[in-house]
């Protein structure tokens, strides 16, 4: 494929949403080596935007790029999750408390679409998407907040804790009670009751977290049986 010509700015950008979106769909396991040459071909782009992609990618906590291997998926501890899952809780429940009073009906039609959607990939299984389509419900809730920074941050929590928000539905059997949860928070912000909406958001990211630990220790004992870890 020819190399483009269009503004590096541009070309980085473009560049980086691709290679995040492939991450985050799941295409490359944790720890899995990205291949500059290779990708850059795949691409058609030049070795500059790619580096200054996964440089990006590396501030977002996607990838990890080391001396010896290059650029990597990054790959988390199950404490490093559930460290950011707590961070989560502090910043997403003070945004919903500041968003819920703000939220237009069309804030909420938008939240109400998306969580459409994630039931239906649900039903698909479809995998990839899940992650994806949790994040946007989320960030859709608190966008009325106005604080673009804060929900930056959030974003990037997300991102980096995507492929355990799916293995945890997809290992702990959570995806009916992730979609219950969902549809309860989006009540409460329909009913414009901020405080009981972030009280339920808290003990909602504070559920994957149990799930998950739950899921890890009943399977830690098993792998002198040959049950793998989590990635």
């Amino acid at each position: 494929m020819p190399q483009t010509t269009a503004p590096r700015q541009t070309l980085t950008a473009t560049t980086t949403d691709t290679l995040r979106q492939r991450i985050l769909l799941g295409e490359w396991p944790a720890g899995t080596q990205l291949r500059q040459e290779a990708l850059s071909k795949e691409l058609g782009v030049s070795r500059v935007p790619l580096r200054e992609a996964l440089r990006q990618l590396e501030a977002e906590g996607l990838v990890a790029i080391t001396e010896r291997r290059g650029a990597v998926i990054a790959q988390l501890s199950l404490p490093e999750v559930l460290e950011l899952l707590r961070v989560r809780v502090l910043l997403e429940c003070d945004m919903l408390l500041e968003a819920v009073p703000r939220q237009t009906q069309a804030d909420l039609d938008a939240a109400g679409a998306l969580l459409a959607q994630f039931e239906e990939a649900l039903r698909r299984r479809d995998v990839g998407a899940w992650g994806i389509l949790n994040s946007r419900f989320h960030l859709a809730l608190y966008q009325a907040a106005d604080r673009p920074q804060t929900l930056a941050l959030i974003e990037q929590l997300h991102n980096r804790t995507d492929r355990y928000t799916r293995m945890q539905i997809l290992l702990t059997n959570f995806s009916d009670r992730a979609h219950r949860e969902h549809s309860e928070m989006l009540e409460l912000c329909r009913r414009k009751d901020a405080v009981s909406a972030a009280a339920f958001l808290r003990q909602h990211i504070l559920n994957a977290e149990e799930a998950l630990e739950a899921w890890h220790q009943e399977h830690q004992g098993e792998n002198g049986r040959g049950a793998r870890k989590p990635a």
